[in-house]
Formats: C-alpha cells, sequence, structure tokens
C-alpha cells in the first residue's frame, strides 16, 4: 500500500499536477483502496484544520509582509552604503558588501526570493557601474539570496518546524552561525574572482569617496533603522521577551514605522497593495503546509516513517553514509522542488531516520534547509535564477552557468555544517549535550 501512495505521488508530479494536488489525491488513495481505512476525507480535514490551528504558522505571512514593506522602503540600500563605505575600497569590497547586504536583508525578509529582487534591484547595477562583470554580479546577488532562508528569521525554518514539532526559536537561533560561514565562503569567492580578473579601482574609489563624502555618521545615522530590524526581531525571540509569532508581528509595525515615517518612502495607501501580494505569496504555501501535514498523517496510519527509518538504518550502517546520501538527494531533490515543497513533504520523514542515527532534530533541520537554498540557484527550478536573470537581460540558464563558482563555495560550507554539528549548535548548549 505505502508503495503504491508514494508511487501514485510521483506520477502525478510528472504528469504535471500541481503538488498540492498530487498530495491531495495520495492521501485519499488509502481510503479509496480499503474499506474502513481511518485516514479517509473526513480524517483529512480534520488533520488539515487541526495542522493550520498552530500560532507558528502566522509567523510567515507576518514576515512576508515586513519583507514586502522594507522591500518598498527602499531598506537594501541603506544596508548597501553602510557596508559600502567601510568596505568598499578593499579588494573585492563592493561585492563583499552585496554579499553582507543580503546577509542581513535575509534577517528581515526571510526569503531567498525576496532577498534577491530587492538587493538585486538595486546592487546589480552598481556593481556594473563600478566595472563588474554583470553576469558575475548577478550570479552573486543570486547566490546570496540563499543566506535569506538560512540566517533568522527564516520562513522555511518555521515550515520544519511546523510540519516536525521541532522548535522554530531555536532553528533560528542554530541558522545564524552557518548563515555567517556561508556568507564568509561567498566572500572568499568574490575575493579570489577579483584577484583573478581584477577590478576598475579608479571608479571603485571615486564611487567610494563619494559616498564618504556624506560622512560616515550621516551614512551610518541614516542606515540604523535599517540595522535595527534583525536586532528588534531576534532579540525579542532570543531574549524570551516574544515569540516567532510575536516578533513577527512586531517587524510589521517597525516596517511600517521606518517606511512612513522615518524614511518616507511608502505611503499609507500602498499599505493595501503589499497586504494583497503577502497574501498572494502565502496562500499557496499555507495550503502546501495544510496538505503536507495531511498526508504525513496519513503515512503515519501506513507506518511510512518506522519502515522508511529501518529501510535507511538497514541500507546506511552510520550516520556520516547516510549525511552523504542526504545531501546528495537533497541536493538533486532541490533542482526539481520548491523549498516549501521539499521540507513540507520530506522533513517530517525523514527526520526519524536522522535520530536513530543519533542526528539532533535542529541539525538536521539546517542542514535540510541548507541544501534546499543551493536548490534556489540549481536549475531548472531554482526560483532565484529566474529572479535575477531579467535583471541582467539573460535566461536563467545561462546565468545559471556563472552560479557553478560560487556554488561550490556554497557547497564547501554545507559540507563543514554537515559533520560539524557544533557550527549549528554552538549557540544552543543544550542539544549538544
Amino acid at each position: 500500500m505505502l508503495g503504491i501512495v508514494f508511487g501514485a505521488f510521483v506520477v502525478l508530479l510528472f504528469l504535471g499536477l500541481p503538488i498540492a494536488g498530487s498530495m491531495i489525491f495520495s492521501t485519499l488513495l488509502p481510503s479509496f483502496m480499503v474499506e474502513n481505512f481511518p485516514g479517509n476525507l473526513n480524517y483529512m480535514l480534520r488533520a488539515v484544520v487541526s495542522g493550520l490551528d498552530t500560532m507558528s504558522i502566522l509567523a510567515i505571512p507576518l514576515f512576508m509582509l515586513s519583507g514586502a514593506i522594507m522591500a518598498q522602503g527602499g531598506i537594501s540600500r541603506k544596508l548597501f552604503d553602510i557596508f559600502a563605505v567601510f568596505i568598499g575600497k578593499f579588494k573585492a569590497g563592493m561585492p563583499c558588501a552585496v554579499v553582507v547586504t543580503c546577509l542581513f536583508y535575509g534577517a528581515i525578509s526571510g526569503s531567498g526570493p525576496a532577498t534577491v529582487a530587492a538587493v538585486g534591484a538595486m546592487c546589480i547595477p552598481v556593481l556594473t557601474e563600478l566595472g563588474y562583470d554583470r553576469k558575475f554580479a548577478a550570479a552573486i546577488v543570486a547566490t546570496a539570496g540563499g543566506l535569506g532562508v538560512i540566517i533568522p528569521p527564516s520562513i522555511p525554518m518555521i515550515m520544519y518546524g511546523v510540519t516536525t514539532g521541532e522548535s522554530v526559536g531555536d532553528m533560528f537561533t542554530a541558522g545564524i552561525v552557518p548563515g555567517v560561514l556561508i556568507a564568509a565562503s561567498l566572500m572568499t569567492y568574490c575575493i579570489l574572482y577579483c584577484v583573478r580578473h581584477g577590478e576598475d579601482k579608479e571608479r571603485i574609489n571615486k564611487a567610494v569617496d563619494a559616498l564618504r563624502s556624506k560622512g560616515y555618521l550621516r551614512v551610518i545615522w541614516s542606515g540604523i533603522p535599517a540595522l535595527l530590524t534583525p536586532v528588534i526581531i531576534l532579540g525579542g525571540i532570543y531574549s524570551g521577551k516574544a515569540t516567532p509569532t510575536e516578533a513577527a508581528c512586531i517587524s510589521v509595525f517597525y516596517a511600517l514605522f521606518v517606511s512612513l515615517c522615518v524614511y518616507r518612502t511608502m505611503k499609507l495607501k500602498d499599505l493595501l497593495s503589499q497586504m494583497k501580494s503577502a497574501v498572494k505569496s502565502y496562500a499557496p504555501i499555507c495550503l502546501l503546509i495544510a496538505f503536507a501535514i495531511a498526508f504525513g498523517r496519513v503515512l503515519s496510519l501506513l507506518q511510512a516513517p518506522a519502515l522508511i527509518s529501518d529501510l535507511l538504518t538497514t541500507t546506511f550502517h552510520s550516520p556520516y553514509t547516510f549525511l552523504i546520501a542526504l545531501n546528495i538527494c537533497m541536493l538533486i531533490m532541490g533542482m526539481f522542488m520548491d523549498t516549501a515543497s521539499a521540507i513540507a513533504i520530506l522533513g517530517p520523514i525523514l527526520l526519524a531516520t536522522a535520530k536513530s542515527f543519533g542526528i539532533d532534530g535542529i541539525h538536521f533541520g539546517i542542514i535540510l534547509v541548507t541544501n534546499l537554498a543551493v536548490g534556489l540557484v540549481s536549475p531548472p527550478v531554482g526560483i532565484n535564477l529566474f529572479v535575477a536573470a531579467p535583471l541582467v537581460e539573460t535566461s536563467a540558464g545561462k546565468l545559471g552557468k556563472k552560479v557553478l563558482a560560487p556554488c561550490a563555495f556554497f557547497l564547501l560550507a554545507l559540507i563543514l555544517i554537515t559533520f560539524i554539528p557544533q557550527i549549528s549548535l554552538f549557540l544552543l548548549p543544550a542539544h549538544m549535550m
């Protein structure tokens, strides 16, 4: 029965049926085949309602709305100016400033594509004007945009917590050091690229001098409201003063205050369109989570987690071989499946196996999210490529070739994150015991 359910799910996906539709049919299939099977239509509807009846899931649309408001408010420009004014004249200083901007903007939006759209629209023209190859600029933004789902707050991390029962707050904490490590690896690539291909130092120095002529304090003061955004969001969570959902709500009001009152780059009438945009982005994710929870519960009735766990534990005899196989499979999955779908479907199923090998659930979640972040820039479905490619008037396929080099550095960081659990659990001593 289990093989038939998975087979039907895969076949429907290859036939082009939406993932949510494939899950609905596969969820109901056992009840069609076996009389009095407990996972019938009523069971599925109860699972959908109860699965969405959680406070944690409300953080997703709120962070989406906050990110949309911040994008309208021009926050990415303020962040970039702060980093550029300090490191712009160093070797690869400007591309490195773009990577750091993506890191901080990811702590605002929680989304990879949103980070690429906001930072790329501003930074790619700047790098191009400074003499950098436009495809190199787009490749850096597209790859660094993956930090949007690793550095907290991260929408995929919230989905992982909701579908597996792991702590969303712990996932956020565990994502900090891996996010910084990946940013450092991408900055290393930028430096090596600029050493090999050179830079137009005359233009770069002129641009940085123009920025510094405004005064360091003025540039920093202008960017402080933008820099405070992740501090307020994450500070509330880590101090225990706010849950992730409450912090997401605070981020919306703070984003409104900064955009309306401080930078004045947005009008109150624009709020309705931003809310519509957030709802449109959240609706398919909400539907996916709902049906993924129902699908997972039916699979539990079929004892899928236990059977898959037994299969994997007999196939792989050590956590290291399991992790190698996991990374290979997830990297391939990321090429064809979007992040939200992969986490909703595979997270709950594989978590039991990971724990049977002694792998911490939070560490496993970080590995999963990091693998799928690479998928954001992996053809043919890599959505970051489709967001960045139009910004340099090229195709996603051609840009995909250009991201291979920075992706290699991303993968080096992934290997370290996979096999050194302390990188993820460093800030969570209770999980290292």
